[in-house]
């Protein structure tokens, strides 16, 4: 009987790893299938929200000239599918979808795909530079404000993260336009790049990376000077939420059981803090550096506005006066595809390094 106990604890504790392994798979293939789903759900928002636009696309695309024809705006109708049922018309635009085609911009006359290959890096590069400057300052204020329980520092770091969520953004990048071009001329105030200058060659769009591959310095410092502002007014609009959400896992983390036979141990405050508490907080804080992402590719519109920065912003904000329905459409899914992605890899991470959100 005893023999027989021994036997089966040693195959449970055996297949305790494939059980793990199996569950972190089925996670992983969880999290896939809720991500379409929601993209699914985000594609037929969008082309909804489109199609229940009152006004007429055609209107905001066609001379008067050419309104006044009712042969010209048929064939526009047609050309752009809109002479359909809404149904057929979200099922033609879903097909595209699998092939890649994202339909053609009634503004530009180009596939839409063309376009945002074209817009797309000037705006990840703003909001990557954004999200590392939020997430290395606010994670560095979260942590000394949870130390600092209750004392200035922490009511220092509370009051920057309560200015940087009130604060709206367009306001922020009108002031530090003002104060920092107008006035100081500290900084660049428009443009990705000084008017004299020639942009680097195209490897991966990123100016700041091209002009190094290349060798091109003068144009890396003027990529650089030129990011500064609008990279740092993203940055101070979601430096609150990342402080926030990184003083509040700090403090659970000091709370734990961990933490107090670690200070029964005496071992050295510091090495608590970093190696047990910020640890502990590592889920969370990969978290918000997702949410980050995606908040801040929602705000850069009006910052690209403001800075003339020439990204998907300014497009949108662009596709959004002319009523080009099928760009915005493109736009919104595009934008959910990488926030999703984002997210999706945001939670592999997570539960690589805290296996209990696995169960949740």
């Amino acid at each position: 009987m005893t023999h027989t106990l021994s036997e089966a604890g040693a195959d449970a504790r055996a297949s305790a790893p494939e059980k793990g392994g199996g569950g972190y798979g089925r996670f992983v293939l969880r999290r896939l299938g809720t991500s379409l789903i929601t993209l699914f759900g985000i594609t037929l928002v969008s082309f909804g929200l489109g199609v229940l636009v009152p006004l007429r696309p055609e209107t905001a695309n066609l001379s008067q000239q050419a309104l006044a024809n009712p042969e010209a705006v048929a064939a526009f109708r047609e050309k752009f599918g809109l002479n359909l049922p809404v149904w057929e018309q979200y099922l033609r635009y879903l097909a595209g979808l699998f092939r890649g085609d994202l339909g053609i911009s009634q503004q530009t006359g180009r596939p839409i795909s063309t376009d945002l290959a074209k817009y797309a890096p000037a705006t990840l590069e703003l909001v990557l530079w954004a999200t590392v400057l939020a997430v290395l300052i606010g994670v560095a204020l979260g942590i000394v404000a949870a130390n600092a329980r209750n004392r200035w520092p922490d009511h220092a770091a509370r009051l920057v993260s309560l200015l940087g969520v009130s604060l709206p953004t367009y306001w922020l990048a009108l002031v530090g336009s003002t104060f920092f071009f107008r006035q100081l001329g500290w900084l660049p105030g428009s443009g990705r790049l000084d008017a004299s200058m020639t942009p680097p060659p195209t490897i991966t769009g990123f100016y700041t990376v091209d002009a190094l591959l290349v060798g091109d310095f003068a144009a890396w410092g003027s990529a650089v000077s030129h990011l500064i502002l609008p990279a740092s007014i993203l940055a101070l609009s979601n430096l609150g939420m990342v402080l926030r959400f990184t003083r509040s896992a700090v403090l659970d983390g000091l709370n734990t059981d961990a933490v107090k036979a670690a200070r029964v141990k005496g071992l050295p405050s510091t090495r608590v803090l970093m190696r047990y508490a910020v640890r502990s907080a590592s889920s969370p804080i990969i978290t918000v550096t997702a949410l980050s992402f995606g908040f801040l590719l929602a705000a850069t519109v009006y910052v690209e506005q403001i800075f003339a920065w020439g990204g998907l912003g300014q497009y949108a904000y662009r596709s959004a006066t002319n009523l080009d329905v099928t760009a915005i459409t493109g736009i919104s899914v595009v934008i959910a595809v990488l926030f999703l992605a984002v997210n999706f890899l945001a939670d592999v991470l997570a539960s690589a390094f805290d296996p209990r959100i696995r169960l949740q």
